[in-house]
């Protein structure tokens, strides 16, 4: 088997989730480019709910956020390869940035995101290393504890 984006995914059990529509005015991926970039990605659920709410260091702790990070990972890959027309046609990971909804002293931040950042790297391997920045704000959209958007290298030029 090639080892590619999509074996890696199998050999981990992974399935990506349907794409996440969108409920407001915005794209979930534009291109620029050889770029794809991801519009910010809530942990959803089958249903399209987020599955897990509230502030980091408040009512969630740090490994439900890092899960909830996981789920943001698998939705923002859902949206790119659907755009790309498979997880394959990504040739690498570019950038994440992540908001993390975070209580007053809460400072791992960069933690929540290793989840995600790790995801990356297990399916991508070397091509999934990538700049990143860890961001804690007051609040997010639907309460959701943790949101990230990425930007993916493909082949060719729109």
């Amino acid at each position: 088997m090639a080892d590619t984006p999509s074996s890696r995914l199998a050999a981990l059990g992974i399935t990506l989730p349907k794409a996440a529509a969108p409920r407001y005015a915005y794209v979930p991926v534009s291109r620029h480019g050889d770029l794809l970039f991801v519009s910010g990605q809530l942990p959803k659920g089958e249903d399209g709910e987020v599955t897990v709410t509230g502030r980091v260091g408040d009512d969630v702790t740090l490994e439900v956020a890092q899960d909830a990070a996981r789920q943001c990972t698998l939705q923002g890959l859902a949206c790119a390869a659907e755009y790309a027309g498979g997880i394959d046609a990504l040739t690498s990971v570019v950038r994440v940035t992540g908001f993390v909804s975070s209580a007053p002293d809460f400072h791992a931040q960069p933690t929540v995101l290793d989840a995600c950042s790790e995801m990356l790297g297990e399916i991508f391997g070397e091509a999934g290393r990538h700049a990143r920045s860890a961001v804690g704000v007051a609040a997010l959209p639907r309460r959701a504890p943790v949101e990230i958007e990425f930007i993916f290298a493909v082949g060719g030029s729109a």
